[in-house]
This record gives C-alpha cells, sequence and structure tokens, in this order.
C-alpha cells in the first residue's frame, strides 16, 4: 500500500496560507502540498495536472487531490463546512429552448464527478460538515434568478465555487481520487459584499482542513 500523499489545490493566496498556517500549528506531515492554482476551472485544472505530473515524475505519486477554499453557500450557514458529495460542472454547456442542457446531455463528456462516499462521510464528520452537490461555475452567481435555476437544477446543493470540476478533471485523467471541501463565506445570491465573511470562513478553513487531515491519512483507496 503506497503511504498517503495529499495535493491540497486552492485558488488564492489567502485560501493557500489559512490552510498551511494551521497545518503547520498542527504539525502538519510532509506529504501534504498545498499550492494556490489561480481562480476558475481552467486555472486549477492546469495546476493540478501539473503538480500530478511532477510528483509522479519524481516517484511520489500523489493518492488523493483535494480542491478547497471559500464558496458561496445555499441554505448553508456563514462559516459553515461543506464536502461535495459530488462535484458538478453547473454551467458549462448550452442553453436551448428547453433549458440548460449540460456538456453530458450535449454529448461531449461528463458534467460531473463523485469522490469515494465513504471519504464524504468520514471527513463531514470529522469536519462537522454538511454533504451534498458543490456547483463549479466559471461566472458567480449574483442574483436571486440564478441562484434560484441552480437549486432546482441541483436539488441538494450546498455550494458554489470555481475550482472543484477543473480539480477533479485533472485528477480524474491520471487515475487519482478527488475531495472538495469549502466553507462558506456568503449566500448564493444577490451580490451584497457587505454580507460577506471572509475572514470568519478563512479562519474556518483552515479548522476545517486540520479536522480532515487525519481522515485522508488513515484512509485507503
Amino acid at each position: 500500500m503506497r503511504r498517503a500523499r495529499i495535493l491540497v489545490v486552492t485558488a488564492v493566496t489567502a485560501e493557500r496560507d489559512a490552510v498551511t498556517s494551521r497545518l503547520e500549528r498542527d504539525a502538519a506531515p510532509a506529504d501534504v502540498e498545498v499550492v494556490a492554482a489561480g481562480v476558475g476551472p481552467a486555472a486549477a485544472a492546469a495546476a493540478t495536472a501539473s503538480a500530478l505530473t511532477s510528483a509522479a515524475a519524481g516517484g511520489r505519486p500523489f493518492t488523493l487531490a483535494v480542491s478547497t477554499g471559500i464558496a458561496g453557500g445555499f441554505g448553508q450557514p456563514l462559516g459553515g463546512v461543506v464536502v461535495a458529495s459530488s462535484i458538478v460542472a453547473a454551467d458549462l454547456g448550452a442553453v436551448t429552448p428547453d433549458g440548460f442542457a449540460s456538456v453530458a446531455d450535449l454529448g461531449f463528456g461528463r458534467a460531473e464527478h463523485h469522490p469515494p462516499p465513504a471519504l464524504v462521510r468520514d471527513v463531514a464528520e470529522a469536519a462537522d460538515a454538511a454533504s451534498g452537490p458543490v456547483l463549479t461555475v466559471s461566472t458567480v452567481t449574483g442574483t436571486q434568478a440564478r441562484a434560484q435555476e441552480l437549486a432546482a437544477r441541483h436539488p441538494g446543493a450546498v455550494a458554489e465555487a470555481m475550482e472543484g470540476f477543473g480539480v477533479a478533471e485533472a485528477a480524474a485523467a491520471q487515475g487519482v481520487p478527488v475531495l472538495e471541501l469549502r466553507t462558506v463565506s456568503n449566500p448564493v445570491g444577490p451580490r451584497d459584499r457587505a454580507a460577506w465573511r471572509i475572514p470568519g470562513a478563512l479562519a474556518a478553513l483552515g479548522t476545517g482542513c486540520a479536522a480532515m487531515l487525519p481522515v485522508l491519512r488513515a484512509w485507503k483507496p
């Protein structure tokens, strides 16, 4: 059995620092690497693929990729933690007279990835997190109409972010399992920056990742 090696992918340096500062305080092992990939699914996929390829070429392949950061929540408390039961490309597809058709509906590939269910359950329990679909979007929701549309198309969705599907696509291409953990900085809906609680969400991110790590290290695919 290979020793667990975990790649943690955030979008921006503030998220990366929130994760690493807490892991360093809790004496994180050297088998965890945290990278800030950039914003959006394309940047996330590129950075994840590069990190996975480099590690494999060096003889120390990663056994799990984790997309993490802050997010908008669907009915979740600010500062709450969520774990993706599925990682969904929510706006990759086409708008048709009959409504939205996903890339899978169009026959051009998959529109979602499913992390290992037992791992999702164990991480959610350890991090006191809700679980459900986490939506990846290229354009953040800023209206109530779009929030309602996404919630109707994806029942049970817990959050919206911008990188998870990119991380999942890159990981799947190399046969590496994926997980997504997010903390809620704002509700999905009308854009209201005064209602954002980013510092609290970043603090919760560090705490959630610290709680998640022992589960990931013990997990055997």
